[in-house]
């Protein structure tokens, strides 16, 4: 059964994969569709590289067409990572039966053979850690008034997730490569396949660590208690990025400069006798 206790739509047509773990939580969605390996493979001009629009470490995405009009993202997991599959079942779990917009959203997915495929709403201007902390490729002027917007729009989703969906959800990988604009730059959350759900009467759970090196809380990589507050200071980090303009560790700097982090406490220390820190990006 599905984890949350309500819903947003009809239950869609569920087809078995004789993978029983994927069937039961393909069973308790209620409002995601169930995509033919076919279809998408027609939507993305079979997996063209000409539509490749990014690479994870569990796979690949697809700009696409769907057959009902919508611009789409396709995301296809790599047959070989067994840990994709894993990643594939939580996310739809997770993200199936909520809605925000600082959310991606989750149109369907499918299940053929040794295929796992996740798709979702297309987001125009990728991420933040290709825009913003990108190579410079990016058009995008990200004046102050848009950071301050992108940060509160974040923020937002986390509230969401942290506090009004019940169990809340902690994402555990909130970092820039995880944050897409829209055409509006209106931020969203993607990417919930090491999410959590933890019940509104437990303070944590305790759970092996997950999440990207330099955006983990030490208290979570040190005890593995995960909690909301996780997700706050890969949060801290992250804007710490989209001030700086620069990406947490970046090693062709020089040695002492190489980690945003340590170069901000300097700052911050009140016997900080560095030069001041200086704001870059685009």
């Amino acid at each position: 059964m599905t984890c949350f206790p309500f819903s947003f739509g009809k239950k869609v047509r569920f087809v078995a994969t004789h993978d029983p773990d994927i069937d039961e939580v393909l069973s308790g969605i209620q409002n995601v569709r169930i995509y033919t390996y076919k279809e998408l493979k027609v939507a993305s001009d079979n997996f063209s590289p000409a539509n490749k629009i990014g690479q994870g470490g569990f796979g690949s995405v697809y700009k696409g067409l769907l057959k009902d009009g919508k611009v789409a993202a396709i995301k296809v997991l790599s047959a070989e990572s067994s840990q994709g599959v894993k990643e594939f079942m939580t996310e739809i779990n997770v993200i199936s039966e909520i809605e925000h917009e600082n959310l991606v959203k989750l149109y369907g997915c499918c299940v053929e053979g040794n295929q796992r495929i996740l798709v979702y709403n297309y987001v125009e201007n990728n991420s933040l850690a290709q825009t913003l902390l990108g190579s410079g490729h990016s058009n995008i002027i990200f004046d102050w008034k848009t950071r301050s917007r992108i940060c509160i729009g974040i923020a937002r989703g986390l509230a969401y997730l942290h506090e009004e969906v019940i169990p809340h959800i902690v994402h555990r990988d909130i970092k820039a490569s995880n944050i897409l604009l829209d055409q509006n730059l209106t931020p969203k959350i993607s990417d919930f396949g090491l999410a959590k759900l933890i019940p509104s009467y437990m303070t944590h759970v305790s759970t092996r660590v997950a999440g990207t090196i330099g955006y983990l809380a030490p208290e979570y990589a040190i005890r593995g208690q995960l909690t909301r507050k996780a997700d706050i200071y890969s949060f801290g980090v992250l804007l710490v990025e989209i001030v700086s303009g620069r990406c947490h560790t970046n090693s062709r700097l020089p040695i002492g400069e190489q980690y945003l982090l340590e170069m901000v406490c300097l700052c911050y220390a009140p016997s900080c006798i560095a030069a001041p820190f200086s704001v870059g990006g685009k």
